[in-house]
């Protein structure tokens, strides 16, 4: 079983988190989700949802990140801590995915340096000034370089995660998770609405 470690901070976007949890926990053969920050405890996103997380330094390093954005982002940029862990976390994990903002926080380790990735359309230049190195697709839903997946904003991280899982378990997997959902599954990660 794989460990799917998902990084939490106050102020993070709900559904950033549980799109992709949704996704991956139709699979809960394959992995075990948990929900970390960086001292553990109750930690509350912006729609006031706590969510009970156990502290980061207890994180199976090699398992898989999820890393979601949100308003937390702009102050969580400039935590030295959780950055660290995170690029510690990230350098060790099989498959690093963020969502939203979350692209801002793991740009921000400078392992994206020279890296395809997206973000939040609306928060597109913000994001990219964390570092102008990446190879920022502003269009992309989605986009995976390597074993980073960054996505689009919140919804985007659903088709992220169904992308993730049909590039790692199959295509067929995907469309059926997707039909339990009963989501309507935007497959064209290199092209986003919104943009």
């Amino acid at each position: 079983m794989t460990n799917f470690n998902v990084i939490l901070f106050n102020n993070f976007e709900t559904l950033d988190v549980f799109g992709p949890i949704e996704v991956i926990g139709k699979l809960g053969k394959h992995y075990e989700i948990e929900c970390f920050s960086e001292k553990g405890g109750i930690i509350t996103s912006s729609q006031n949802i706590r969510v009970e997380t156990l502290p980061i330094s207890d994180i199976n390093r090699d398992g898989i990140l999820l890393i979601p954005g949100g308003f937390g982002t702009r102050s969580e940029v400039n935590n030295k801590e959780l950055i660290r862990y995170i690029k510690d976390l990230s350098l060790c994990a099989k498959f690093v995915l963020t969502v939203c903002t979350g692209s801002a926080l793991l740009a921000s380790t400078g392992l994206l340096k020279g890296i395809m990735a997206t973000t939040n359309k609306m928060a597109f230049d913000w994001v990219i000034e964390q570092d102008k190195d990446v190879q920022w697709i502003r269009k992309a839903r989605w986009v995976k370089d390597g074993k980073y997946y960054t996505s689009s904003g919140v919804s985007a991280g659903i088709d992220m995660a169904l992308g993730f899982i049909a590039d790692t378990m199959g295509t067929e997997v995907a469309e059926k998770i997707s039909q339990g959902i009963e989501y309507v599954w935007n497959r064209d990660k290199d092209s986003d609405l919104f943009c």
